[in-house]
């Protein structure tokens, strides 16, 4: 077997990502057919199909699904070592890639960001919403942003956030001649407002804890909304009761739109971390981004 060359393997790693030999061809700055026949001659070196064609696009095969698991990372870190040649460099550049939930997105990691990047023009970052655990190894980012309590012990987690509480709240028109909840299963005689998780398509339950013990209620209701932001439109207008995080609220209920329900049930847990995996040596640009988001003493 003829080894392949390098230029093959990155060309085939850019597909596999892209799934679009189209995409794929534009980033490399060649044509489709061009990279159509550098595939099928890698394939043939390797003896092994490492993608499928279709009309509707271009998948890996099992095999060539593992095979970018294997060396895709491996291209991320000579593209982190390239990255540290920006040492030589009056100011840091290169893109950095953060998975995270709109919340943090919005609360934590945009208004820190936007308080430094202006001082670093060659900086790129790219911030994902996604509300699962992704794999940010796998589908390489370069970092993700969850609670504490949700990372892995095998990665490095910097805290960026305080700890958070998720709370119950709803408009006084909404619960104007209803009965309080007093305990988490009240509310399934209620209209609560549900979020649907982006990542996995399934309604997220509402978590309470008292006393050490601990709740999960999956609450009905008129609508279902895939972002936080719609959650709490609807609640203030007083579609109904709503669970969102307590810094999204702060302000609504200290000037009375929204109202706290089942405060006593409302534990804190550990706030938002960012986390990225330890046996990469961060480049600079990251370290900018990672000293900008950090909580400081």
């Amino acid at each position: 077997m003829s080894r392949p060359n390098l230029n093959d393997l990155a060309a085939f790693v850019t597909i596999g990502v892209e799934r679009s030999f189209t995409r794929a061809a534009a980033k490399l700055g060649v044509t489709p057919s061009a990279l159509s026949h550098a595939m099928r001659g890698l394939e043939e070196r390797l003896g092994v199909r490492l993608l499928m064609r279709s009309t509707r696009g271009v998948t890996p095969t099992d095999a060539g699904e593992r095979f970018l698991r294997s060396i895709a990372p491996l291209f991320d870190e000579i593209g982190a070592q390239l990255s540290l040649l920006s040492d030589e460099r009056e100011k840091p550049a290169g893109k950095v890639r953060i998975t995270a939930d709109e919340h943090a997105a919005q609360s934590v990691i945009w208004p820190k960001l936007r308080t430094i990047l202006r001082d670093y023009p060659d900086i790129q970052v790219e911030i994902v919403i996604d509300y699962g655990l992704t794999d940010i190894v796998a589908e390489r980012f370069d970092a993700g942003v969850r609670p504490g309590g949700a990372i892995a012990k095998d990665m490095i987690a910097v805290p960026i956030a305080p700890d958070m509480r998720l709370i119950t709240v709803a408009a006084p028109a909404y619960l104007a001649g209803r009965d309080l909840p007093r305990k988490p299963q009240d509310l399934l005689a209620h209209r609560c407002i549900n979020l649907r998780l982006p990542t996995h398509g399934g309604l997220y339950a509402w978590e309470y804890e008292q006393d050490g013990k601990a709740i999960k209620v999956r609450v009905e209701g008129q609508l279902v909304f895939n972002s936080i932001n719609s959650i709490l439109d609807a609640a203030l207008d007083g579609y109904g009761i709503a669970y969102l995080p307590d810094t999204h609220v702060d302000a609504y209920l200290h000037d009375g739109r929204l109202i706290e329900l089942l405060a006593e049930w409302s534990e804190p847990f550990s706030g938002y971390h960012l986390y990225y995996p330890s046996r990469r040596q961060p480049p600079p640009a990251f370290k900018v981004v990672l000293d900008a988001l950090r909580v400081h003493a």
